[in-house]
């Protein structure tokens, strides 16, 4: 069976070859990425996140399994992909989703209700972690953690087109070893997050012992708990 296009049909479809010819990433075409088996709307505003990324929804359902009502704090939200695949996995959950972007926070907002949780995702303004005081999340939970991982010189040469390009810089470069936001988060946690309770990160490839090291603090003393 042969489906015919009509006049706009066609136009948005030679748009679009036009689009991916300069290698804009399908997801901002379309408008539309899955993640987690879950639909998510996606523009210019947010980064489209890898498959890798399901690790992380992994990693927090292990580290909240028996508890209750888990509450939880996803950094850098973006699309929400992370905290509503959380809240729709998590019926008891609470999961404050937190971005420095208002473009993205209305994104995640839009996913959030597409999915049916966004009344278990709120979505506080403002720069993390400081948003988050008085909402009532501090000390009480876990957090995810998808700062900017990208280093200012590098990130011309390493990135491919449809990344270096075309998604939102914000949420790419973190300075100019690519662990700032990163120390900033890790030192902060420990405010936010009871003993022993895990601080999940998603970090940029070869930034393990650079972190390890703002971890455990000057000679190794551990100056963060989490």
């Amino acid at each position: 069976m042969q489906d015919t296009l009509d006049d706009q049909g066609l136009r948005i479809f030679e748009q679009s070859i036009d689009r991916r010819s300069v290698r804009e990433p399908l997801q901002y075409i379309t408008g539309a990425q899955e993640f987690w088996g879950l639909p998510f709307k996606v523009t210019p505003a947010v980064l489209i996140r890898v498959p890798e990324t399901e690790f992380v929804v992994e990693a927090a359902l292990k580290a909240v399994s028996g508890i209750p009502a888990p509450v939880i704090i996803d950094l850098g939200t973006g699309s929400g992909c992370i905290a509503v695949s959380l809240a729709s996995g998590l019926q008891q959950a609470q999961v404050f989703a937190v971005d420095r972007s208002e473009k993205a926070l209305e994104i995640a907002r839009q996913n959030a209700q597409r999915n049916g949780v966004a009344d278990r995702v709120p979505l506080p303004r403002g720069r993390p972690v400081r948003s988050l005081r008085g909402t009532g999340p501090a000390r009480s939970g876990r957090c995810d953690r998808n700062e900017p991982a990208v280093c200012e010189n590098r990130r011309p040469d390493r990135l491919q087109p449809e990344v270096r390009d075309f998604e939102p810089e914000m949420a790419l470069i973190a300075g100019p070893e690519g662990t700032e936001s990163a120390e900033k988060i890790i030192l902060q946690a420990p405010e936010y997050l009871k003993e022993r309770c895990p601080l999940i990160m998603e970090i940029g490839v070869g930034q393990t012992e650079a972190l390890k090291k703002i971890i455990q603090g000057p000679a190794g003393t551990g100056r963060s708990r989490s």
